[in-house]
């Protein structure tokens, strides 16, 4: 069973989420704030990180930093569509922008 970590600040995405992938298999575990995410990912291994830009705390892309040197892929779920926001997000090859 692949181990999920969902990264949303906005309670009702992260739920939507997690209820979806649950019901799918996954094991799931969703933080609200880069901080709690970052806490999370020093407790605990996770296969995927489904990580938001926009967060309080630490923002997605801090949060990618601390994430890359561990190799868990990254998707990140965002309403950013600017190009620039686009590259600077696709900047590691072992994550997508969607």
């Amino acid at each position: 069973m692949l181990n999920i970590l969902i990264v949303e600040d906005e309670q009702a995405i992260a739920n939507l989420i997690y209820v979806n992938l649950s019901d799918e298999g996954y094991r799931c575990t969703c933080a609200f704030d880069g901080k709690q995410g970052a806490d999370l990912i020093e407790k605990e291994s996770y296969d995927l990180i489904l990580l938001d830009i926009m967060l309080p705390e630490i923002d997605g892309y801090e949060l990618l930093e601390y994430i890359k040197p561990l190799g868990t892929p990254v998707i990140f779920i965002t309403a950013k569509g600017a190009i620039n926001d686009r590259i600077r997000g696709s900047s590691s090859a072992r994550t997508t922008t969607l």
